[in-house]
């Protein structure tokens, strides 16, 4: 665990990033983690934290959410932080500035995010090439997919940036569901989505290494949608979901920035995503790994997440309040509570309380 002493030096500087326009705080960690200035606790594992999700191993079931390491410059340390598994990206074919400034806001009464950086990278060549030369190690390492703003065939786009980071990840996310890039959420429906996902598959087939592929959902749908996309991903034969995305929700926030145009992460969108999640594991009875995200900031939103029938968990914004030390207290507290359970594995506890959220 963190000493007490780490703890008070993480919460000065989180003091200190605070003073800072959110974007550039956000560099300002990630410089730090690559100039090693945090304290890492490596890796973090136990019998009932080991799983499997789509035949990647996982230490533990605890990964860091797309969008934080945007450019793959900080992959070794994050494999260090705690993680059970990174995600990286999202990465486009062409790199793109994303859109104007300012562009991410904390909402600290509500302990959330909005952003509407619009998949501001370097393109997929030189995240690519930093995957490629990462030190190789027990943590899986993925990348989210992304379109450009101004391609004229976005679907084609995700297939694209797959071919170039493919062989250098554990496993690809398609994102069709950030709400920042102009009709991007309308990839989500049956048609445009098989299309899409049949695609990016035959590029997978191709790989060397053909990886698990997942699909990142909005949570902004319906039941006839959830299980529309559910029936599309089992037919094309994706390796799993992610739930979920960002929202465009802005009911029952207080802080004064809850009105700007973007997507919404953090806390309040922990009870929405969880009952997507728990519909999504209805929805597809069992046939597919789920991925929970959205809103976990301790052990026991973690717990529910896994209860409403996800394998494995991700996070990102809770960190901007809780930093990095939220990750080995999530992985450990989910231990004491899957014991407390009663359950020797994670997989054990998987969808047995889905009922709760339906």
């Amino acid at each position: 665990m963190i000493s007490e002493r780490l703890v008070i030096f993480e919460r000065l500087a989180l003091w200190a990033l605070h003073k800072f326009d959110p974007e550039r705080a956000h560099g300002l960690s990630l410089q730090s983690l690559r100039l090693g200035l945090a304290s890492l606790p490596g890796l973090i594992t136990s019998p009932r934290l080991a799983c499997e999700v789509a035949g990647m191993g996982l230490a533990n079931p605890v990964g860091l959410a797309a969008g934080y390491d945007k450019n793959a410059v900080a992959v070794a340390a994050l494999c260090r932080a705690g993680f059970g598994f990174v995600e990286v990206g999202a990465a486009t074919p062409r790199p793109q500035p994303g859109n104007p400034a300012p562009r991410l806001f904390r909402l600290s009464e509500d302990r959330a995010v909005i952003n509407r950086f619009g998949f501001n990278n370097e393109g997929a060549k030189a995240i690519g090439a930093r995957l490629a030369a990462r030190p190789a190690g027990p943590v899986p390492v993925g990348i989210n997919l992304g379109a450009n703003k101004d391609s004229a065939d976005k679907s084609a786009d995700f297939a694209r940036v797959l071919a170039i980071c493919g062989p250098h990840v554990d496993f690809a996310t398609v994102n069709v569901s950030s709400p920042n890039t102009e009709k991007l959420r309308d990839l989500q429906g049956r048609a445009a989505l098989s299309a899409l996902l049949t695609n990016v598959m035959e590029v997978r087939a191709g790989l060397s290494n053909p990886i698990p592929v997942f699909l990142k959902i909005a949570p902004d749908l319906g039941t006839e949608e959830i299980e529309e996309i559910a029936e599309v991903a089992l037919a094309t034969g994706l390796s799993g979901i992610i739930a979920t995305n960002t929202t465009l929700s802005r009911i029952g926030l207080i802080s004064a920035n809850s009105g700007q145009i973007g997507g919404l992460s953090g806390a309040p969108l922990f009870e929405k995503s969880t009952r997507v999640l728990a519909q999504l594991s209805k929805a597809t009875g069992g046939r597919l790994p789920l991925i929970g995200v959205g809103g976990v900031g301790s052990p026991e939103q973690a717990y529910q997440k896994i209860l409403a029938g996800a394998c494995a968990v991700q996070l990102y914004s809770a960190m901007v309040y809780q930093g990095l030390s939220l990750i080995p207290r999530v992985a450990l507290g989910l231990d004491g509570l899957l014991q407390q359970g009663g359950f020797a594995r994670v997989a054990d506890a998987v969808g047995t309380g889905r009922a709760s959220w339906l």
